[in-house]
């Protein structure tokens, strides 16, 4: 859904063989796609504030910045996915391979490489074909090929080729990596030999593509992008007549989405927030504020998380922002490890409606609902799933011993205000400037880096220049893997609103008994589970063009669908025993995953109340529009 996904498929059963020439091989292509991505990330930024100062300062607006920000952002994205396969970080779902041998584990690692570079190699053709043929095409404003920008699809298909085959020489041993090779061949090969058999079945190849090679891939390990990907190639090429560079056009189609843009920003607006310090100085002004009641470090991550997700938008860069300032003491105090990391993980999952949340951008990129009204709507849902949470902390910890804890003075509390101040305004500003129509969605995040490198300079004196560049690289992978996956998420939805299914899909939820209420508690049901698996960004690209219409229909208003779609989600991304999320929190809290799990129950009930409070109270979601 966001960074927790990449956070926490880092293979940890795989380490890299040691083979010096391997190693410096991987090194240079690290060298090679690593800092021209981290360079797109920064010519990004500029551009975007660029533009913005140009329209509202001088009056005199670039015509051009929207087009070449499109041109690089492609390219970022390609080469973001690069980085990302090379350091092993594109979303993936580990939590079935967790629970097998460790030699099992070594060889469905390399497997799942090995099914990827099958896509990869099955598509790279058919990227350079795409890019030939739009040569032709002239951008309006630049007047340049629009090969330029198609280029970047079979240069980054054809870099991750040959990042794939050294990450599959480095991860297995040759013995594993040939075997591992000759399974996704003969895989291949039946599905091509059955082709005959395939063809008559018509839609029943709906269930063998997107229902059984996909779950196969996903619960395999095999990264999702790649999973969905390979399902649609599969599916195209072997049932239908369809041209397989459509598949490229439609994956371009998904990355081009100029709104998307405003992923990589904010998820390096979420790194510099906790490397300037401000996001530990919210921290502490609600801790003074907070910490001498019973339960009130709880309130406070409740709280926290709430203000940090409204700056960054990524769940890791969340929870590693706030949990390392508070569990320390909560510890202290006696709270149980298990219990932190259990409402951790929940704090996560209330937090996902907050602005700029990347699942809201996408929402708006997908469905033409409006930005600023998902912003202005996302803000008081939290509250309530925050709400019911706090009652559960009530709950449990009501009889907890504090005579040891001195209240803060109120002195301090107005100084540990007046340092947060500068950090507890960036919300706000964000906000104010896309509403006030100072700059978009996909532009008001280079306003907040702005302010944040001027408050981490000038007020809190914590910049660091040397973490700059790996924190363009890690924004720039976890781009390049999220913006991956809405490629062939794109495609994929694609491939089923070709076969029908979308008109199928339209008519049996149309016809759930229960009108509005029906609609609404089968779509809470459906979006727990889709997930838990799929994840938020995924999930939201395949089906949100095809249920919002409906929601519509029934009655349901856009801004209040999105809010308990995004909540519902949000549960099971981080509900065990599938959600990665879940899983990322415990890692962040260093925390065994299972003896978090008996303290999730009541966490995740008091959520589950909150889903359906906003469900079936719209004011909350749409009272301020």
């Amino acid at each position: 859904m966001d960074a927790v996904a990449a956070f926490t498929q880092q293979q940890p059963g795989a380490q890299p063989v040691q083979r010096p020439r391997l190693a410096a091989l991987d090194r240079w292509l690290g060298f090679l796609t690593e800092v021209p991505a981290a360079l797109l990330v920064v010519a990004e930024i500029v551009l975007l504030l660029a533009g913005v100062i140009a329209r509202y300062v001088f009056h005199a607006p670039l015509v051009w910045t929207d087009e070449l920000a499109s041109i690089l952002f492609l390219w970022l994205s390609m080469l973001g996915a690069v980085v990302a396969l090379r350091r092993g970080e594109h979303m993936r779902m580990t939590a079935l391979l967790a629970r097998v041998s460790p030699s099992t584990r070594a060889l469905l690692d390399v497997v799942a490489i090995a099914a990827s570079l099958a896509f990869l190699a099955m598509a790279f053709p058919q990227a350079l074909d795409y890019a030939i043929e739009e040569a032709v095409v002239v951008t309006p404003a630049l007047e340049i090929p629009n090969a330029w920008r198609a280029a970047a699809l079979p240069t980054g298909f054809g870099l991750m080729l040959v990042v794939g085959v050294v990450r599959l020489l480095r991860v297995g041993s040759l013995r594993q990596a040939g075997l591992a090779v000759l399974i996704v061949a003969a895989v291949v090969g039946v599905f091509v030999l059955a082709q005959p058999l395939l063809m008559p079945l018509g839609k029943l190849n709906l269930i063998i593509f997107f229902v059984g090679v996909v779950a196969a891939n996903v619960f395999m390990g095999v990264p999702i992008a790649f999973s969905f990907a390979l399902a649609t190639f599969g599916y195209l090429a072997l049932t239908t007549h369809t041209p397989l560079m459509v598949i490229v056009g439609r994956m371009d189609e998904g990355m081009s989405h100029l709104i998307l843009l405003a992923v990589p920003m904010f998820i390096f607006l979420g790194l510099l927030i906790e490397m300037t310090g401000m996001a530990r100085a919210m921290i502490g002004f609600l801790a003074s504020l907070l910490g001498h009641v019973r339960g009130g470090l709880s309130y406070v991550l409740i709280g926290a998380m709430y203000l940090v997700s409204g700056i960054s938008g990524s769940k890791v860069a969340d929870m590693a922002a706030v949990a390392p300032a508070l569990f320390p003491e909560m510890k202290k105090r006696g709270s149980k490890p298990g219990d932190l990391a259990a409402l951790l993980a929940c704090t996560g999952a209330q937090t996902e409606t907050i602005p700029p949340s990347i699942v809201l951008i996408t929402i708006g990129s997908v469905t033409g609902v409006s930005i600023a009204a998902l912003f202005t709507g996302g803000m008081l849902p939290a509250v309530v799933l925050g709400i019911t949470l706090g009652a559960i902390v009530w709950a449990r910890t009501r009889h907890q011993d504090l005579s040891h804890v001195t209240r803060s003075p109120g002195r301090e509390i107005l100084k540990a205000m007046a340092i947060a101040i500068p950090a507890l305004i960036l919300p706000f500003v964000i906000r104010a400037a896309v509403v006030e129509g100072v700059a978009t969605a996909t532009e008001v995040s280079t306003i907040g880096i702005a302010y944040s490198v001027l408050a981490g300079l000038l007020i809190y004196r914590q910049f660091d220049w040397r973490r700059l560049p790996t924190m363009l690289i890690e924004t720039a992978a976890l781009s390049g893997a999220i913006i991956f996956i809405v490629g062939a998420a794109t495609g994929m939805a694609w491939g089923l609103t070709q076969s029908g299914f979308s008109r199928d899909l339209a008519t049996a939820m149309a016809s759930l008994p229960g009108g509005t209420t029906g609609f609404l508690i089968v779509s809470i049901i459906a979006f727990v589970i889709l997930g838990s698996v799929l994840e938020g960004i995924p999930a939201i690209v395949l089906f949100g063009p095809l249920l919002f219409p409906i929601a519509r229909a029934v009655g349901v208003h856009e801004v209040h669908y999105a809010m308990v779609v995004i909540l519902s989600m949000g549960v099971g991304l981080f509900a065990p025993p599938f959600g990665v999320g879940y899983y990322g929190a415990c890692a962040i809290s260093k925390v065994n995953p299972d003896d978090a799990i008996p303290y999730m129950w009541g966490y995740l009930s008091a959520l589950i109340i909150g889903v359906f409070l906003v469900a079936f109270i719209p004011w909350i979601s749409i009272g301020f529009l």
